[in-house]
């Protein structure tokens, strides 16, 4: 079994579609609009934008997370949490050994908060 799709509540279609284009760097897969559902990949996963869909809390890889959240932070995005790192990789169970985990959290332009994860080397 593997994971298809995560979906995530969104008022406003089109302001999410922008908002989620800007920070995923891509266009959306997908429109049908009737019934109002916006689809993007997150590396094989589906990222559904639906008005019916619940609030989720998802987590994005991301390459730089400092860049990134200044980059979200200078185009008015709420940061809920600056980077910090939650723990450290002793062996490869959930991440490269020899790194540490850092998280930031955002809040999407429909009020959902969304993790932001960066696997660093150890300094």
């Amino acid at each position: 079994m593997g994971l298809v799709q995560i979906a995530q509540h969104a008022d406003d279609l089109g302001r999410a579609t922008a908002f989620y284009r800007d920070l995923l760097g891509a266009e959306p897969l997908a429109t049908y609009d009737p019934p109002g559902l916006v689809f993007f990949d997150l590396g094989g996963v589906r990222l559904l934008l639906e008005r019916g869909a619940p609030s989720a809390l998802h987590y994005l890889g991301v390459d730089d997370l400092d860049a990134t959240v200044e980059r979200l932070r200078a185009a008015g995005v709420e940061v809920r949490s600056e980077p910090h790192v939650i723990f450290g990789h002793d062996d490869d169970t959930l991440g490269p050994a020899g790194t540490d985990e850092w998280m930031a959290f955002v809040v999407d332009s429909e009020g959902n908060l969304v993790g932001l994860v960066e696997q660093r080397p150890r300094s």
